[in-house]
């Protein structure tokens, strides 16, 4: 199926549905944002950033509500991000990375290896 990015939003969730889910890699990357805490808000001036591999997060929503940790992986085709410490028991015993959306999350701490992440962006006017 060919993909548009030029595509008109629709108001029918299936059609949303199937937009997300036929989007190629590098649409599906914008779609793995998550809000910054107020520190960051300010510091960055902006309110989301995509998530990455190594931020610091804390899950707002769900059955690990309130937990921190780093990112461990974030997967694209999912759209799930990965947290150390966010685990569910296996029935054998092991334990397995409990897979979470982006969107429940707030980034508490960038990773601040990757220089080009903020770079400062020009204001218009």
């Amino acid at each position: 199926m060919r993909f548009s990015t030029a595509w008109k939003a629709s108001t029918k969730a299936r059609k949303q549905r199937l937009y997300r889910y036929n989007a190629p890699l590098h649409v599906k990357q914008k779609f793995m944002s998550a809000h910054l805490n107020k520190e960051l808000r300010t510091r960055h001036k902006t309110r989301s950033k995509q998530v990455r591999k190594g931020d610091m997060v804390k899950v707002m929503r769900g059955q690990f509500r309130g937990r921190t940790g780093k990112i461990e992986r974030v997967d694209l085709r999912l759209g799930r991000v990965f947290i150390q410490g966010v685990e569910v028991q296996k029935r054998d015993g092991s334990k397995a990375f409990y897979p979470l959306q982006p969107s429940n999350l707030i980034v508490t701490e960038v990773y601040t290896e990757d220089k080009r992440r903020f770079k400062s962006r020009r204001t218009k006017g």
